[in-house]
């Protein structure tokens, strides 16, 4: 499960890292090339927890190996129109499988990792090195034929099918198919909803990030097109560690004391960022990583348990939008900076952890799900 949700989540990185090469092939503003961005997002944003909602109706493992073929297939589309309204389109489509994906995919995860946390970082910890893998892999494509070349950006979709296939059989032989395991406790909306706030927060500025940092870095420091795609590079690959980290932190410390220091780092982080000059900017990218990814699993648990009766519509909101939302900013940003500079148009990314860190003060540890055994199908 992890590595497929590490095929669907290039497409999410993936997007973003098309910006520089849309804006210079075919000389996109900055507003233009983000609406790419929402374009992938917004669609996702709409129908992401009415997959949750169904999913807590319904069981559909089915979904995961179809969301993966749909999500690859829009990235993969995009760049061969020359027209932006079929470019948008088809970045809409790939957010669509996005949406239709991640739902399901927490819910079983969190099932099979029996609500252990550093299980849970294992399978996000697939996702952080499919968003990690994108810039190299977008990179690699263009490099080969520029834009035209993007078909070959459905090659990680039709592996995702297959991993995702696999899972499916493999989990059959713990539980059969149906509704979900029901789920012990009530649902506590005030602190999800407070959790769900900090979240957003935290997307609009990893987000933003996805987008802009190449081409900041590349202003800043020199060195073109590498140094940007380094740059993104090491903003995704800190999810390898972190995401991971951050689940044997909360077994140590408790994940609403984790999530808190994390959005605490990331303030400081992204101030660096924006204003320490030179080749620093790579150190202070480095720990956004780390600040951004410590609470990603933990986000997901954390909401899951405050929804116990609800896992799939808190796992849509706390794991697939934790990118969806952050793309609805992204014209905005795009915009500031095509009237100022990249480097003002970060600026608002400084303050956004902090009122994340706000709204998680008095958030207390929720008690863990507790899911009733899986029977054995009768055979």
């Amino acid at each position: 499960m992890s590595l497929g949700h590490a095929c669907v989540d290039v497409y999410q990185g993936a997007v973003a890292a098309l910006v520089p090469y849309f804006v210079a092939e075919r000389a996109y503003s900055y507003a233009a090339a983000s609406g790419i961005v929402l374009a992938a997002s917004l669609l996702s944003s709409v129908v992401q927890p009415l997959f949750g909602a169904l999913t807590d109706r319904w069981a559909m493992p089915w979904l995961l190996p179809l969301s993966a073929l749909t999500a690859g297939s829009g990235v993969a589309l995009s760049e061969v129109f020359g027209s932006y309204p079929l470019t948008l389109a088809a970045v809409a489509v790939s957010g669509m499988g996005v949406a239709a994906y991640h739902p399901e995919a927490a819910r079983a995860a969190r099932a099979v990792a029996s609500g252990d946390n550093t299980g849970m970082g294992w399978f996000s910890l697939g996702g952080n090195v499919g968003f990690a893998l994108a810039p190299l892999l977008v990179a690699a494509v263009i490099a080969t034929g520029g834009l035209n070349a993007s078909p070959l950006l459905a090659v990680p979709a039709v592996a995702g099918a297959a991993l995702c296939a696999a899972a499916v059989r493999a989990s059959r032989v713990r539980a059969p198919a149906g509704r979900p395991t029901e789920s012990s406790g009530s649902d506590d909306w005030p602190s999800f909803l407070r959790l769900s706030g900090a979240v957003v927060c935290r997307s609009v500025v990893f987000v933003g990030l996805s987008v802009f940092v190449s081409p900041y870095v590349s202003e800043r420091v020199g060195g073109g097109d590498v140094a940007g795609t380094a740059a993104l590079c090491v903003l995704y690959a800190g999810g390898a560690v972190g995401t991971v980290l951050g689940g044997r932190l909360a077994d140590r410390y408790g994940r609403v004391a984790v999530v808190r220091r994390a959005y605490a780092l990331t303030v400081l982080a992204v101030a660096g960022v924006v204003l320490v000059p030179g080749p620093a900017v790579y150190l202070f990218v480095a720990l956004t990583s780390a600040g951004l990814y410590v609470p990603f699993s933990l986000h997901v648990t954390l909401g899951q348990d405050c929804l116990p009766g609800r896992v799939g519509t808190a796992s849509g909101v706390t794991l697939g939008l934790t990118v969806s939302v952050g793309g609805l900013a992204a014209p905005a940003l795009g915009a500031l900076a095509d009237t100022t500079s990249l480097r003002t148009a970060l600026v608002p990314l400084i303050v956004l952890p902090a009122l994340g860190g706000l709204l998680l003060r008095g958030l207390r540890e929720p008690a863990p799900v507790r899911q009733s055994a899986p029977r054995l199908p009768v055979r």
